[in-house]
Parts: C-alpha cells; sequence; structure tokens
C-alpha cells in the first residue's frame, strides 16, 4: 500500500472515540440496560449525557 487515500485519511481523522458512547446510548431502546453498559450510576446521567434521541422519520415511498 504505497498509496494514500486523501479522502479515507480525512474520515478517519474526523472520528473520535467518544462518538461511540452517545451512539451505543441511543440505540439501545431500554434506558436501564443503556445505563448499565455505560456504568453510570443513575438513569438521569445517561439521559442527560448520552441519549441523542430525535424524532422518528417515516419512510418515504
Amino acid at each position: 500500500m504505497d498509496q494514500v487515500d486523501p479522502m479515507l485519511t480525512a474520515k478517519i481523522g474526523g472520528f473520535q472515540f467518544r462518538d461511540i458512547e452517545p451512539k451505543a446510548a441511543s440505540e439501545i431502546v431500554d434506558i436501564d440496560d443503556a445505563n448499565l453498559l455505560l456504568g453510570h450510576s443513575k438513569q438521569e446521567i445517561t439521559k442527560r449525557v448520552n441519549r441523542r434521541i430525535g424524532a422518528t422519520a417515516k419512510p418515504s415511498k
């Protein structure tokens, strides 16, 4: 691999491990499970800090 892909390099450079925790917390439906996974002492911490759930859009036809 002698060639460098500048677009891939930019995407990798933009990744941050702190992005994984909110993603995991938001995809777990049960707040108790998300709280347990993240090791928070209170559900309120999980809700306030890590849950990033917006409106659910219906697929278009």
